[in-house]
């Protein structure tokens, strides 16, 4: 045999940006050998006729830090296209760190990620202390391969303590040592280092994270392990100080600014949405970045392909009920006995005249965000949608449950109520809290379109009983270059090279990115004019019974890693070729 497999009557979209054209790939020993024209015999044939092949979606924003050590198949990433992701995210993670720091990660995971603390505790085997020992303990066959950045907060508690939880400001010592350490991880192969500034993250305790108001000094001090390196790329998530004031967002972004000038010659990523207290803001982020870029400084910006978003609902995470005294009385019953309940009319009323308490019916306090969903319900209840079996993720104000709770002359809260018990209380209703402003996803192209633009945000991994944006992947490509009706859309080459060659160009991942001879064979096989997202559902798989959201994708004929088929006609194959990504190596 020529070829291990060779995939035959597709049509090209090869990650450049370079127009699609008809061509087979071959693949012999996980590498692409010939693309275009492919004679010889392979040991398999897939057949792509009336289907394009594009390169394995590279995903640089995910949350998979303790799923990895536990899942092989990184779902919902790999139903999604995702062929290489990227984990250690806004300065969150699980290494290094000392025994006696094992909860304080945990909890500051579940606050920062939403990411059951009960599963965590289960599932994590904390078989690693140092960042290289993290590395090799999670370096064993997967579906997909990934990378680690080293994270800031762990980090920081490894090496101070308690003083990190506290806030304190490191010495000159602990710089030094975190420098030392994020050094050593990049030797050993890893993607580089992330640090969170958001003044919304917090720890499941309600503290600010460690690392969130970290000095310019340290910053600085903590990227300069990167030097000499001819590999490793910064990140950072901030929201520029958005509760302080617009006065405030020349000081954050002059930190930024300094981190990134700090290895000129590695880029940097921050993320860019618009934000519903500053609409404008994120014109004054790309400002700034372009400004950067004009003296020498690379500062890309993640950028998500749809709203922000949450899903609400009775299964969900949170739901703007679940401080009610009637509601919390039934709340520890099945989904089905507690439907039946809400479903009585004088439970309805009794429960609708509630005030709300500020504790949940496990003891826990209630998300401030229920505060605030309540405390401006009629607002958030014209950015209130239901989704559907095949989710618009683009929808007017006039489908919004406030025009729905006008149509029928009640109030929204009413409204909000009569959607989350259809399905047999199984209705998921998605709340766009970012990017969707002006009801329309126009300012979203505009950023996608700039050149410092990179695709992302996807938190595969992260906040799992609300939101479930890993198909992130598959809505830009099917909306952004197919479906969109209410403006303009992408060119198909250019939606496939946002998320395959640019990504991938900005990691360093040389060997992939592309169809090109002697790429390794990340590859999706994918029916265009068929590719579509099923609604979000709720499943119990998670250690100690915990819960996620998962979003099926139909299209994927077949998604190849170094290879081999980890999809096919969208059904995992139970294949795990994928493993750890060592960079530099």
């Amino acid at each position: 045999m020529d070829y291990d497999l060779k995939i035959t009557g597709g049509t090209i979209v090869d990650g450049t940006g370079a127009p699609a054209c008809p061509g087979d790939v071959a693949v012999k020993g996980g590498i692409i050998v010939a693309v275009g024209h492919c004679p010889g015999s392979a040991a398999r044939v897939i057949d792509a006729a009336g289907a394009i092949v594009t390169p394995g979606f590279v995903d640089l924003h995910t949350h998979y830090d303790g799923q990895v050590s536990w899942d092989a198949d990184l779902r919902p990433s790999v139903n999604h296209g995702v062929t290489t992701a990227v984990l250690g995210n806004c300065g969150v993670g699980f290494a290094p760190v000392r025994p006696a720091d094992h909860d304080c990660l945990i909890r500051l995971m579940e606050g920062v990620e939403d990411i059951p603390g009960v599963a965590l505790a289960e599932g994590l085997k904390w078989n690693w202390e140092s960042f290289p020992d993290y590395m090799s303990a999670i370096d064993f066959p997967h579906a997909i391969d990934f990378a680690v950045m080293v994270p800031h907060d762990p980090l920081r508690v490894y090496v101070m303590g308690e003083r990190a939880v506290r806030g304190e400001a490191a010495t000159a010592g602990d710089v030094a040592e975190m420098r030392r350490l994020v050094r050593e991880a990049m030797e050993a192969g890893a993607f580089g280092f992330a640090t969170g500034r958001s003044d919304t993250h917090r720890t499941s305790d309600g503290l600010c994270t460690p690392a969130s108001e970290a000095t310019l000094a340290e910053l600085t001090g903590i990227a300069e392990a990167l030097k000499g390196l001819d590999h490793g790329v910064l990140q950072a998530v901030s929201d520029f100080d958005l509760e302080k004031g617009p006065e405030e967002f020349e000081r954050e972004f002059d930190i930024v600014e300094a981190y990134a000038a700090t290895v000129p010659d590695h880029p940097t990523s921050i993320t860019l949405m618009e934000r519903p207290l500053d609409p404008r803001q994120w014109r004054r982020i790309v400002a700034r970045a372009e400004a950067a870029k004009q003296k020498g400084i690379t500062i890309r910006l993640q950028t998500a392909p749809r709203a922000v978003g949450v899903m609400v609902g009775f299964q969900c995470t949170f739901h703007p009920f679940m401080g009610h005294p009637s509601y919390k009385a039934i709340a520890h019953l099945p989904l089905d006995e507690r439907v039946a309940r809400l479903r009585d009319p004088a439970t309805k009323a009794r429960l609708l005249a509630e005030t709300p308490d500020r504790m949940a019916a496990d003891g826990s306090s209630v998300p401030p965000m229920v505060d605030k969903f309540l405390a401006a319900v009629d607002f958030v209840s014209t950015m209130l949608f239901r989704l559907g079996e095949s989710p618009d993720y683009e929808q007017p104000f006039e489908k919004s449950l406030h025009a729905e709770a006008q149509g029928r002359g009640i109030a929204p809260l009413e409204a909000i109520y009569d959607a989350m018990l259809a399905e047999d209380g199984r209705a998921m209703l998605y709340f766009p809290f970012a990017n969707y402003v002006e009801f329309s996803l126009d300012n979203v192209l505009t950023m996608m379109r700039h050149p410092l633009a990179l695709a992302g945000l996807s938190d595969g991994g992260a906040h799992v009983g609300t939101v479930c944006d890993a198909s992130f992947t598959t809505f830009l490509l099917s909306y952004w270059a197919r479906d969109r009706v209410k403006g303009e859309r992408l060119g198909l080459e250019q939606a496939v090279h946002m998320l395959t060659g640019a990504n991938a160009a900005h990691g360093g991942f040389h060997d992939r990115g592309t169809i090109a001879t002697g790429k390794r064979a990340d590859l999706n096989v994918i029916d265009f004019d068929h590719l579509a997202l099923k609604s979000p559902h709720m499943v119990r798989d998670l250690p100690a019974g915990g819960q996620r959201l998962l979003q099926d994708a139909v299209g994927y004929r077949a998604t190849l890693v170094a290879g081999v088929p980890v999809i096919e006609n969208d059904t995992l194959t139970g294949a795990k070729p994928g493993r750890l990504v060592r960079m530099g190596r």
